[in-house]
């Protein structure tokens, strides 16, 4: 299974979400139809067009507590000394991602920035 960790701006909307995520699986090879679910911070789980584009592509949307996110944050590999300023972990995108796949996750997609919104993949065998 495929999970989608995203990260975005405040005010985003679901298309671009769905654009970010969209790119990301064309970067990784991947199909689109092997997404579980989509994965972001517990800070941007209000963020309606993140929600929406989650209900768009028909899959769950998990908010990941800051002290999970922290922790997956140690395994991203993108750094951002301004999203490390504002939300404490190198990447939004990578972290849920880690965190939602669990600890055998591994990162397929690295974060890609489309417009406002960002998006990294991980692969996971066992659902979370």
């Amino acid at each position: 299974m495929i999970v989608a960790g995203v990260g975005c701006r405040k005010g985003v909307q679901a298309a671009e979400i769905e654009a970010a995520i969209m790119a990301a699986f064309a970067q990784a090879g991947v199909a689109v139809s092997r997404l579980g679910l989509i994965a972001t911070s517990a800070a941007k789980g209000e963020e309606p067009g993140i929600a929406a584009a989650a209900s768009a592509i028909g899959v769950p949307l998990v908010t990941i507590p800051p002290p999970d996110l922290a922790a997956a944050g140690l395994r991203a590999t993108t750094r951002s000394e301004r999203v490390i300023a504002l939300a404490g972990v190198p990447s939004v995108a990578e972290a849920a991602a880690l965190a939602a796949g669990g600890p055998t996750a591994r990162l397929i997609a690295p974060r890609i920035a489309a417009g406002p919104a960002t998006c990294a993949l991980v692969e996971t065998e066992v659902p979370p």
